[in-house]
């Protein structure tokens, strides 16, 4: 598939969730928000179906999101599933870790290829003041697990506030050299606001190469994360919400008031 800029759409994210077991200061208020009812969460049944159509149509890579995926009940099916559609290249799961220790063994004997584990600081405090609650402990227990697992290669993703040299960003970095992982550094954004920028060591953020589409976990396709253009599977079916949504991809960025993190998938 390619968009009316000439860029090959090759990648959908995938938000089985809009739940998170923690709420880090930068994604949700310390209230949390309103949360999809169960009704309107896509079934596992239909995210296979959007998956499998999105592979005949080019698609390659795939990855799931939340909120916090490893929330989603019965995850291991889904990415079984997932794994057995013909055609993906790369398969991956991004989650904040503090569940991993107990998963990553099922998830790679699931078939998943990869895994990205979210981690803005090594210090135990200053994570617990951040996520509002989060175990580091834990988060370090599911980096190792998913080493063991073999779920190469192991990114981190690490939200800057200012710059990839802050003391936090650069424990990270150096965290991540000891014990064999890949640091990414994300400069925070706001939606509302149109804030972001290229991801460091990563491809997000770059709107003349962007690849990407987004599946939320209501049903809806989303050519841009800094869009508020999405098109409903259950209302016009999983072909035309996908064509449509390649169709009418924007050539960049700017602002988005009718979604979160914690439903878009980031």
């Amino acid at each position: 598939m390619y968009d009316r800029y000439n860029r090959p759409i090759t990648y959908l994210r995938v938000s089985v969730t809009d739940r998170c077991n923690l709420r880090c200061t930068y994604c949700m208020p310390a209230e949390g928000v309103k949360l999809l009812s169960h009704h309107d969460i896509l079934s596992f049944e239909e995210i296979v179906l959007v998956v499998t159509e999105a592979v005949s149509l080019g698609i390659t890579k795939v990855r799931i999101t939340g909120g916090e995926p490893l929330v989603r009940k019965g995850i291991i099916s889904l990415v079984g599933q997932i794994s057995a559609i013909g055609g993906i290249l790369d398969f991956g799961l991004t989650t904040n870790g503090i569940l991993l220790p107990g998963f990553a063994s099922a998830l790679a004997g699931a078939g998943l290829h990869r895994i990205n584990i979210s981690l803005d600081t090594i210090d135990p405090v200053k994570y617990k003041a951040i996520t509002r609650g989060g175990d580091i402990l834990k988060v370090f227990e599911g980096i190792e697990a998913a080493k063991k697992a073999g779920l190469d290669p192991v990114k981190i993703n690490c939200v800057v506030r200012n710059s990839s040299d802050e003391p936090d960003a650069e424990a990270v970095r150096n965290f991540c050299r000891e014990n064999g992982l890949q640091a990414r550094f994300i400069h925070e954004m706001s939606l509302a606001d149109g804030c972001f920028t290229i991801v460091e060591n990563g491809h997000g953020g770059d709107c003349p190469n962007c690849n990407r589409l987004r599946l939320t976990a209501n049903g809806m396709i989303r050519p841009c994360l800094f869009n508020d253009m999405q098109f409903s599977i259950r209302e016009l079916g999983i072909r035309e919400a996908l064509e449509k949504a390649v169709g009418l991809k924007p050539e960049k960025g700017g602002v988005s008031i009718t979604g979160g993190f914690h439903n878009i998938g980031g």
